[in-house]
């Protein structure tokens, strides 16, 4: 049975995901590094304003269903996270580096198309293309409550169906289906143009994403 993780601690355990790959010199996180990270502007969506206690809550919670490991300095009253989600003794789930790095993704900014998840992943795995992305991630794939993954119905404008976690609970395929099938509609056109629109800009980013990595400049 998957976990059903809250909002806030889908983000705690992406943020440990991500840092201990991106960061390893800095992991386990302190509360501190671990809200910085939380409340990220960039790479983030939805941006977050969490208080350090509530994500020492969110951590503590997790901590107590194995989730995540709390390290305690009692000298100096310092706690520092790892994240037991995967790839641990203590746990069933063992991702590669690509599927690691595509559920990492999904936990820090929602649904994304295998376009957007190889451009965003270069600090944690390298895809050779689209096909690549859902390739690596085939086997955890499904339409049911068990699935980590599901593919949603692609919506009007992308040229991709998005990929997304049921850690927070399972997706409501029907709900996709219905939202994707009303924008294809004789009463969706302005909603088709708008999703056109949408897709660009995020087509655009993307493009951006993956010039400023062979660059070599900030993301």
């Amino acid at each position: 049975m998957l976990p059903q993780l809250t909002a806030t601690e889908a983000r705690v355990i992406g943020c440990l995901m991500e840092k201990s790959v991106t960061t390893p010199d800095q992991y386990p996180l302190t509360l501190n590094a671990l809200t910085n990270a939380a409340n990220q502007k960039s790479a983030r969506e939805p941006v977050m304003a969490l208080k350090p206690a509530e994500v020492q809550h969110a951590a503590r919670a997790l901590r107590d269903r194995s989730l995540v490991h709390v390290e305690e300095n009692f000298k100096n009253g310092v706690e520092k996270y790892k994240q037991r989600l995967c790839n641990t003794t203590y746990n069933d789930l063992q991702l590669s580096r690509a599927q690691y790095a595509v559920l990492t993704l999904l936990l820090l900014r929602g649904p994304q198309t295998p376009g957007e998840l190889r451009a965003r992943s270069g600090r944690l795995h390298t895809f050779e293309d689209n096909a690549a992305v859902t390739a690596a991630v085939a086997e955890l794939m499904g339409d049911d409550d068990s699935a980590l993954l599901v593919q949603l119905p692609r919506t009007p404008g992308r040229k991709e169906a998005e990929l997304m976690h049921q850690l927070c609970g399972p997706v409501d395929m029907a709900a996709h289906a219905e939202k994707a099938a009303a924008g294809r509609g004789d009463g969706g056109a302005s909603r088709g143009r708008i999703a056109e629109l949408e897709a660009r800009v995020r087509e655009l980013e993307v493009e951006n994403a993956q010039l400023r990595d062979r660059l070599g400049g900030p993301r």
